[in-house]
């Protein structure tokens, strides 16, 4: 079963985002998430994120077993951009963008066979006198 986790509008560039996803794509999740952590790079700690959202959704909603995670594709697509501008030379002003991307972490895993165990919250309480009933005094 895959599970999708989506990030949107992140304030990087795509062109610095997909060099650090192409690291995590087809690896266990676990393994993925050590990577990032030792990787020197502002996009690593924002598809981490993702991935570790997209882990949550598989554990928690769809019922699959942690340790068979994989990541099947980090997807990193361009977003919008900010228009700036900043000041030139003779009074003239120049235009650049702040660009956003869109991060897509999709990761697919076998599901679990034991359910987890649901706590009841109500639990009956009898009194003394119900149970002196019940026993025939």
């Amino acid at each position: 079963m895959e599970v999708k986790a989506i990030a949107k509008s992140v304030r990087i560039s795509p062109k610095k985002a997909r060099e650090v996803a192409a690291l995590v794509n087809g690896r266990q999740v676990n393994d993925a998430l050590i990577i990032l952590e030792h990787t020197p790079r502002r996009a690593a700690g924002l598809i981490a994120k993702v991935i570790n959202s997209a882990k949550a959704n598989a554990t928690n909603n769809h019922n699959l077993q942690e340790d068979s995670l994989v990541v099947t594709s980090m997807q990193v697509t361009e977003g919008g951009a900010m228009k700036r501008w900043r000041a030139a030379a003779r009074g003239r002003s120049l235009t650049y963008k702040h660009h956003f991307s869109h991060l897509a972490a999709t990761i697919s895993g076998e599901v679990d066979k034991k359910p987890a165990k649901k706590t009841t919250t109500s639990s009956k309480k009898t009194s003394t006198s119900t149970k002196a009933k019940q026993e025939g005094k």
